[in-house]
Formats: C-alpha cells, structure tokens, sequence
C-alpha cells in the first residue's frame, strides 16, 4: 500500500532522462531492505508511488521528477491515479 502519482508531461528523454534518474536517492532502506519508492517513464510522463517507508527520501525523490516535468512543461499536472 502507498500513494501513487501520475505527473503528467513530456518526459526527459537519452542523456536528460539518464542524468535525472542518476540524481534520484537509493529505493531501498537498509537493512530491511525495504522498497521505498518505485516509478516508470511513460510515454505521457511520469508515474511515481510511494510505499510510505521514508517520507523524506520518497519526497526528495518525488521533487526531482516534478522538477523535471517543470523543465520541459510550462504547465503539468499532478494527480492520483
């Protein structure tokens, strides 16, 4: 169970896509080795969840794709699918 987000826009794509996913923080927690956050590229955006393990690095994550929408779209929309 988490929260999910649909962020609708052009995605990065080749080398910005490549740059963006090497800022994002690890998914998994240690030692549990718990999934923190889990997301896909598509076609119309991007679609992000949270699985509610840590906050703060789900955020952190979270902020780098709307960021990354932003970079390419005047305008996105956010939304939970």
């Amino acid at each position: 169970m988490g929260r999910e987000y649909k962020i609708t826009c052009t995605p990065l794509r080749d080398s910005a896509l490549s740059q963006l996913l090497r800022k994002l923080p690890s998914p998994i927690q240690c030692p549990q080795m718990w999934e923190i956050y889990n997301y896909s590229v598509q076609d119309d955006g991007y679609y992000f969840i949270d699985h509610l393990v840590d906050r703060s690095t789900a955020a952190s994550a979270l902020l780098i794709f709307l960021d990354a929408a932003l970079s390419t779209d005047q305008s996105i929309t956010v939304s939970e699918p």
